[in-house]
């Protein structure tokens, strides 16, 4: 199997290009902003799971230049306990088939898309109607098409689109990707990526494919194929997999663990995995030439740390990074200017997402050029 792809540089600059042709806002709007300097940009988030309540809402909290105004939730209960703590008034509150009302609100400017993975295309679409910014959790979706339906929404609707990669605003993460562009250590060589968990309860959304599109390649493994990605500043173009399940029963729907294999086009290779079984898996490191660095944990909310081969710790100040990447997307707004995330770099996971899997699927290797 071959699947087309562009180099990084190609994609960086060509998404660039694309995002800051985009009228990301209409004249009135932009007028309303720069006659309004300290407006913030207001939230509503779509989806009031464990994610929303415990690191997206409180997030909200600490930002400069955002403010949560609107909720989106099938769950009336919910939304009262949520209103009660947040002060949201009732116009500000939606359920899943009445978002597109939003566009007579002006309290909300942007969608934080949290639902199950393979709804966010669903939503996205609703939000972009209503004539709202996106701003949607990883992965980006659960196919390809359904990444090109969110990118050409957003486009058409003239808002942005972009995806909650919150390690693209980590410090730590950062300097990784500074030591390995400076050649610090000499040309890298090889990367090792994992990231897994033990999942509980056996009757979630994330053990259904439906929803979740795949196990924990979908769920965290993306993480770790970011990582390859924006250490090496290439995009990969052969890739190999295996999947392993012992539970036949709970994972009966999606895989329990995979591992991956990728060649990128300076000779780097990653060598990566994910799983839904073993506890305490969150770690990289590149090796290079004259020495080696890496972070564990290195996704993680908070405690992400790591050490050098020379004996220099990387514990850079530890952020929010909910609040970053929401601050850095609201600037992005108020200044019309293109994310560092944008819809197609959610694509581009997704493509190589679909890759690995078909690897998998077939014991053949993926050709990406």
């Amino acid at each position: 199997m071959k699947i087309e792809f562009r180099s990084r540089r190609d994609f960086i600059r060509t998404t660039g290009i694309a995002a800051a042709s985009l009228p990301f806002l209409n004249i009135l709007s932009s007028r309303a902003l720069a006659a309004d300097p300290d407006k913030k940009i207001g939230f509503a988030l779509a989806g009031l799971g464990s994610l929303s309540t415990n690191q997206i809402a409180p997030a909200l909290q600490k930002t400069k230049f955002c403010k949560l105004t609107g909720l989106v939730t099938g769950h009336p209960d919910k939304a009262a306990r949520w209103q009660a703590q947040y002060n949201i008034p009732d116009k500000n509150v939606y359920n899943y088939d009445t978002m597109e009302k939003m566009a007579d609100n002006p309290d909300i400017d942007v969608v934080y898309v949290v639902t199950p993975n393979a709804l966010h295309a669903e939503h996205t679409l609703k939000a972009a109607k209503a004539g709202k910014h996106v701003l949607c959790e990883k992965p980006m979706e659960v196919s390809v098409a359904k990444c090109r339906q969110m990118i050409d929404a957003c486009k058409k609707a003239g808002r942005q689109l972009a995806i909650g990669y919150r390690l693209h605003f980590e410090p730590n993460n950062l300097e990784c990707v500074r030591l390995a562009r400076e050649k610090t250590f000499g040309d890298l060589k090889i990367i090792d990526a994992e990231f897994g968990f033990k999942i509980g309860d056996p009757t979630q959304w994330r053990l259904k494919k439906d929803l979740a599109g795949g196990g924990p390649l979908m769920d965290v493994g993306i993480y770790a194929l970011q990582a390859t990605r924006y250490i090496s500043g290439e995009e990969p173009v052969l890739i190999s997999a295996i999947e392993t399940t012992t539970d036949p029963v709970k994972f009966k729907e999606v895989e329990e663990s995979i591992l991956w294999q990728m060649k990128f086009p300076s000779g780097v290779v990653a060598h990566c995995s994910s799983t839904y079984k073993v506890r305490g898996i969150d770690r990289f490191t590149a090796y290079a030439e004259k020495g080696w660095f890496g972070l564990e944990p290195a996704y993680d909310y908070t405690g992400i740390h790591g050490r050098r081969s020379d004996g220099v710790p990387l514990d850079l100040p530890l952020i929010d990074q909910f609040a970053a990447e929401m601050d850095d997307f609201a600037q992005c707004i108020l200044e019309n200017r293109p994310t560092k995330v944008p819809g197609e770099e959610g694509l581009q996971d997704v493509k190589i997402l679909m890759a690995i899997y078909e690897s998998a699927k077939t014991g053949k290797a993926v050709s990406l050029v």
